[in-house]
């Protein structure tokens, strides 16, 4: 039997944190449910997911569709879209059968790239062997999720960019029907033996557009991501703050903004994995910069963001002393000098 293999590439880095990665998971569960009733596709469908923040990672290797579940999705430091796309080629040679003198192989992958940042590792190698030994033999769709992709990277691997510009969960909702949708017609198509084309369904009605892979959107870091552990519990977790210009204000300086980062929420996370898909590039950001203090999501202590000298973020609730989950150094809580100071922030 010739197979449909269907890669899902999906950057988990830390600014899809909290409801990205969770409608994400959500979308790949419809995904699945919708395609386990569709004849074609359980004909032909075989699915895998390769997640990718520092580091990637097969997160489950190609499995027919149904006996396919949709794992956990982690979160991870960084961006990597270079060694994601390497673990996807080494994939692709393990996994997918080739065409010999004898018999058919497998139809053209198909993989699907959720991003909503820009690659952070150097991918110039593994965008040139992509285009060299793979690109022909595949069908890559690469989705912005977002305007703060800087679409032209992805330009350079695939014609099929596309930008999801509203990330609403009723937005995601159609976008996920749409992937299905797309899935069924190619599976459609390659059961009845006329063509292993991608066959991308219809976009209207969806806020899903196609990419202007030459004049790009300008791209600006639009999330602060700060790495934190619960003083109660060990546990870690991540905050984090988005991106805001404002008006100063100021009569005269209406052209200018001041920029900020608000807080968005907090979340939990498996310090094991996110460390395991982490790379060591951490930036700075100054505490003034940042506005909100979120309650730790792991055990409610009023002060999430509390900064030890050892550079660490770990909450802090009624207790006068505190003992700091990173360092072990213990003492009471201070305050920080009018001028803030420079904390530790993911590379996101």
């Amino acid at each position: 039997m010739r197979r449909l293999p269907i890669y899902f590439l999906i950057d988990v880095s830390e600014s899809m944190v909290g409801t990205p990665v969770s409608r994400v998971q959500d979308g790949m569960r419809t995904i699945i449910q919708s395609l386990r009733v569709d004849p074609y596709a359980l004909e032909t469908v075989f699915v895998s997911i390769i997640a990718f923040a520092g580091k990637a990672v097969s997160l489950s290797p190609l499995t027919e569709l149904y006996k396919f579940y949709p794992p956990e999705l982690p979160i991870g430091g960084g961006t990597s879209l270079g060694a994601g796309l390497e673990c996807l080629m080494r994939d692709i040679d393990l996994s997918v059968h080739k065409t010999t003198a004898e018999t058919k192989g497998d139809w053209k992958p198909i993989i699907f790239l959720f991003t909503d940042g820009n690659p952070t590792d150097s991918y110039g190698t593994a965008f040139r062997k992509w285009n060299d030994r793979y690109r022909r033999h595949c069908n890559l769709v690469a989705v912005s999720i977002g305007d703060n992709v800087n679409t032209a990277i992805l330009g350079e691997i695939t014609e099929n960019v596309l930008l999801l510009k509203d990330t609403d969960e009723e937005s995601f909702s159609k976008f996920f029907k749409w992937v299905t949708a797309s899935i069924k017609t190619s599976s459609m198509s390659v059961s009845e033996q006329s063509s292993d084309e991608l066959k991308l369904a219809p976009t209207s009605g969806i806020s899903l557009e196609k990419a202007d892979i030459i004049h790009p959107t300008k791209v600006d870091e639009n999330f602060a991501v700060l790495h934190g552990r619960c003083q109660t519990t060990g546990q870690d977790y991540l905050v984090k703050y988005a991106k805001r210009l404002e008006s100063l204000g100021v009569e005269g300086l209406e052209r200018f903004s001041a920029l900020s980062f608000r807080l968005v929420g907090a979340y939990p996370v498996n310090g094991a994995k996110y460390a395991s898909l982490s790379t060591d590039g951490l930036k700075k950001i100054n505490t003034t910069e940042l506005i909100g203090s979120p309650t730790c999501p792991c055990c409610g202590n009023q002060l999430g963001v509390v900064v030890c000298d050892c550079g660490n973020i770990f909450c802090v609730g009624e207790n006068n002393r505190n003992r700091c989950p990173w360092c072990g150094m213990e003492g009471e809580l201070g305050t920080i000098a009018p001028g803030g100071m420079d904390i530790t922030r993911g590379i996101g």
